[in-house]
Formats: structure tokens, sequence, C-alpha cells
């Protein structure tokens, strides 16, 4: 099984309203993107990585991966208007490669397990989809003028994650025929009618979109790195 992974760096963060993009922050030595990229470079099953960027974001992104010098890291494709079509600059990038499977992160969720990574992996080997997810285990309600109305069933209802990871053909196919607009990368494949299964995400693995995300990524990280030197030193 020979597998590729798309780092998806293209989005301008504006929710958080920070001087540049979210996933170029420090947390503490390493920003979002390059604490995502050692972590897919220290899997072995990983043959190719390939961040998508903003056009203006070149120098930003250089930045971020100084000192990287894995083979395995390519150069960075330049994204577009949306999600879905940076998405499918990746996965251009990524054609000539001809990967079996591609795993397709958010940037901006630095604290993936790697069992996670692990478990879509092997879910490979039986659905051309996979999405880490998380099943809803809070009461849903919708609301009007922020009075609770009427109870939602949460049986079956999933939060999905990243990564979202599917057969490299099936998935590029998709791509290219899709109008761009969906929102992840499951909507495109269920889209073209592809088969996609979920497995176990992790509340660790979260996104940063708020001040407050930021604020417990930079704990985090400051956590990750104190574990990783006392490891170092046994």
């Amino acid at each position: 099984m020979t597998v590729a992974v798309v780092i998806v760096a293209a989005g301008r963060g504006r929710r958080l309203g920070a001087e540049i993009p979210k996933q170029y922050i420090p947390l503490g030595p390493a920003c979002s993107l390059r604490r995502v990229a050692e972590l897919f470079l220290s899997v072995d099953a990983v043959q190719w990585i390939v961040p998508v960027i903003h056009p203006e974001d070149q120098s930003l992104c250089d930045r971020a991966s100084d000192g990287l010098h894995d083979p395995r890291l390519l150069p960075a494709a330049h994204g577009a208007e949306t999600r879905a079509l940076s998405v499918r600059c990746g996965l251009e990038a990524l054609a000539a490669h001809e990967p079996e499977h591609v795993l397709i992160h958010d940037a901006a969720r630095p604290f993936l397990p790697r069992p996670v990574i692990s478990d879509v992996i092997d879910a490979l080997q039986y659905s051309t989809g996979v999405c880490a997810a998380l099943p809803v285990v809070d009461a849903l309600w919708t609301s009007q003028d922020g009075a609770a109305r009427a109870a939602v069933p949460r049986e079956g209802i999933w939060r999905a994650q990243t990564p979202q990871a599917f057969s490299f053909a099936s998935i590029l196919n998709a791509h290219r025929n899709h109008d761009g607009t969906a929102t992840d990368d499951v909507a495109v494949a269920v889209q073209a009618g592809l088969n996609v299964t979920f497995v176990r995400g992790s509340e660790r693995n979260y996104k940063i979109t708020t001040t407050d995300d930021l604020e417990r990524a930079i704990r985090d990280a400051e956590a990750q790195d104190a574990a990783d030197a006392r490891a170092h030193l046994r």
C-alpha cells in the first residue's frame, strides 16, 4: 500500500482574527503546519506529503518547513478559492506519483494522535473512503431567537474530523467532477458514489478556529514538547 498525504493549509483563518493565518502562528517553537508535517513524516507508511497553501503564504510556508529535508515532503502546491478546490490542487500535485491512497488533513489540527492515523490507514483496506470522526453524545436542539424549539435525535450523528482518506484515483476523479463547493472531502466522495466508513477520532484532534482554541493549542503544545523532551532524555 502506498500512501500520500495532503495537508490543507490554504485557508485565511479570518474567524480567529490574527495577523497571520492560524496554521503559521507559533505554538511554542513550531507552528501548527510544521507540527502536522513532522507528525506525518514520523509515519513509516507515508511516502509523499504535499502542503497546499495560499499563494501569498509561500514565505510563511518556507519558514515553517525550514530544516525539514525529508524527500517525502514535496514542494507546496498553491490552493484556490475554496477548500475543495484547494484539495484538488494538492491531489493534482500528487498525480504523477500515482499513490494508491491519500490522507487529507487540516493543517489546523496539530495534535492528531498517531493511533488515529494507523486506524484510518488500516480501514482503507476494506473501504474506498475513511473519515476520522466522533459520535455526538450531547443532546441536540433546534432553536429560534435563542429559545429551544425541538430536540434532534443524535443516534447515528457524527462529528467529522480529519484525516479523511480515500483510494487516490477515486477521490481525484471525484474532485475533478465536483463544483468545488463542498466543505469537506466526505461530501465530495459521497456525491461521487463512494463508500465512506467512520473510524473513531479523538477529542485531542480539535481544529484551531477560535481564540479559545488557540490558547488551548499553546498549552497543549507546551505539554507535548515537555513530554517529548523527557522521553528523549530517557
